[in-house]
């Protein structure tokens, strides 16, 4: 990426606002959220060959508490069983859809926000119902406004100032508005077409979108003369955001899809442009808020702090060998049947004799490492002329993804300290070239001293005043946040295959994939890492076991 004059004066204002540090209080921090000790104990075999202290039992064992797992529990309890078993290798539920507090105010550990749902995932719409997040009134589905993202939702740091929504907008040339329309037009297009919903599996296959899915993003954008550096950083940002990518690194479908399987693409002067793109739930805590709901029935039956060792098929059942991280020692566990709702590479290397399908899919899959940092400030921050503070907040050519404000669905407007969630993925990019395993090395091998520093840069620009009121950073990171679409991807692990309606469909092609008394639920299956695949694909897998 080219640096222009008008970046260099945004980065040097960064620069210069980090100037004379010696005379500014201490930021306090350090890392949190995530035991990446225990987790690399797991990965060197810990526990491994160790003899069971005690076997006990259960009717059905669901190995992950992320999403997916959460969902298959509470699928088996709407079901009428009661008799299950989580495990959890963290010290609490919610995989990378946790919250958590800072300085007593709540905010999210992962993931921020759940976009209303449409018809083809009406799990999570029954699920929305019994929250009481929405409710029928007069035949039309209501929300409750408590929880839809306050107004105004989004907003973009842009050669020098602020101005509403995402998309350039300020002074781009008329060629940018026109590749805005004609980009806006391919997209509308194509959802009639490739017919793109979530879940993904619920979609027609058709030749358009296996097409789409077997090339990258950027190949397809320069075929079709979609070369505007405005709306390719807008494109990569998205990309980035749902995907940990960037638009040479994730497949055309997946690129589309972002647009097509939900609000579409607005240029300026359609309805949803120059602003709010989609309606969108969010509370202080993130998508915390839903997992924390569906951990709290389950008492006992979450097992945090237990690694899966070992999961086996043997002749009356299935056998799971979990290391309790607080005793210290084996447990053994047999059951009927085991929904193993982990990411499909720890799930290739704990279940003996793995099926063919799901050594293809853990082989076949790059994950994003991401990091979030929430930082807590004693006082609101200044800010730059244009439009006003947002829920999301977001520095135009900045390799992170910009911030939330966790204090923006409160109804009390008195101006008091916050939290606010940087988030910054570090998968492959236009930026550095890195590939996912050297930004995984860099997550884990930096200092948290190296994420302040980059933290305090890109937001200094638009608030200059930020180390004088950041008074801590907590930041979390994910080795394996997320799935990246790639190019092929969505057609090698089932859900894009033209086989799909020429009888019934192979294991690999269910949404919840069955071997013999296992069930995999995760969102990997979906190859793309969002909250309506990994629960819809958790409930199923819940309600067959």
């Amino acid at each position: 990426m080219t640096l222009r004059r008008r970046d260099f004066i945004g980065a040097s204002a960064g620069t210069l606002a980090l100037a004379g540090c010696e005379s500014r209080p201490p930021i306090d921090g350090g890392f949190t959220g995530i035991d990446v000790a225990r987790g690399h104990a797991w990965r060197d075999g810990a526990g491994r060959g160790a003899a069971p202290a005690e076997t006990r039992r259960t009717r059905v064992l669901i190995a992950g508490a992320g999403v997916a797992g959460l969902a298959a529990a509470r699928a088996l309890r709407l079901a009428g069983t009661e008799d299950f078993v989580l495990l959890e290798l963290e010290d609490g539920a919610g995989g990378n859809a946790r919250g958590g507090r800072l300085h007593d105010i709540a905010c999210p550990l992962g993931a921020h926000y759940l976009p209303t749902p449409g018809d083809a995932a009406h799990e999570v719409q029954d699920l929305l119902e019994e929250l009481g997040l929405r409710r029928r009134v007069a035949g039309r589905w209501e929300y409750d406004e408590r929880h839809l993202c306050h107004s105004p939702q989004e907003r973009l740091f842009f050669r020098g100032e602020w101005q509403d929504g995402l998309l350039p907008l300020h002074g781009v040339a008329a060629g940018t508005l026109a590749q805005y329309h004609r980009f806006a037009q391919r997209v509308e297009a194509l959802q009639r077409e490739a017919h793109f919903t979530i879940p993904a599996f619920r979609a027609p296959v058709t030749t358009a979108a296996v097409a789409l899915d077997a090339e990258p993003f950027a190949a397809w954008l320069a075929r079709e003369g979609l070369d505007d550096p405005q709306l390719r950083w807008y494109l990569d940002y998205c990309c980035r955001d749902d995907y940990g990518a960037g638009v040479a690194h994730v497949s055309a479908w997946a690129g589309i899809h972002y647009f097509a399987s939900r609000h579409g693409f607005h240029p300026p002067g359609d309805d949803g442009a120059d602003g709010e793109r989609e309606a969108v739930l969010t509370w202080p805590e993130g998508n915390g808020w839903l997992t924390q709901r569906l951990a709290a029935p389950l008492g006992e039956r979450l097992r945090a702090g237990h690694a899966v060792l070992r999961i086996a098929e043997v002749r009356h059942g299935v056998e799971v060998d979990a290391w309790d991280a607080a005793a210290r020692r084996v447990v053994r566990w047999q059951a009927e049947r085991c929904i193993v709702a982990l990411p499909a590479f720890i799930a290739a290397r704990v279940v003996e004799q793995a099926p063919d399908f799901l050594r293809r899919a853990a082989a076949g899959l790059q994950y994003a490492p991401w990091l979030v940092a929430n930082v807590h400030l004693r006082a609101p921050l200044q800010d730059r002329p244009g439009a006003a503070p947002s829920w999301d907040n977001v520095v135009y050519g900045s390799r992170g993804l910009g911030y939330v404000d966790a204090r923006h669905q409160t109804l009390d407007p008195t101006p008091r300290a916050t939290v606010v969630s940087w988030y910054r993925p570090l998968g492959p990019s236009g930026f550095d070239g890195a590939t996912a395993a050297e930004g995984r090395r860099r997550l884990l091998d930096a200092p948290w001293s190296a994420w302040r520093d980059e933290l305090l840069a890109e937001l200094s620009a638009p608030h200059p005043d930020l180390a004088d009121v950041a008074t801590r950073i907590d930041i979390t990171r994910y080795g394996h946040a997320m799935a990246i679409p790639t190019p092929g991807l969505a057609s090698r692990i089932g859900h894009l295959r033209l086989s799909r309606g020429r009888g019934q469909p192979s294991e690999e092609e269910q949404p919840a994939p069955i071997a013999g008394r296992i069930t995999f639920a995760h969102a990997d299956w979906a190859g793309y890492s969002i909250f309506e695949e990994a629960f819809t694909r958790g409930h199923l897998a819940g309600s067959a076991a």
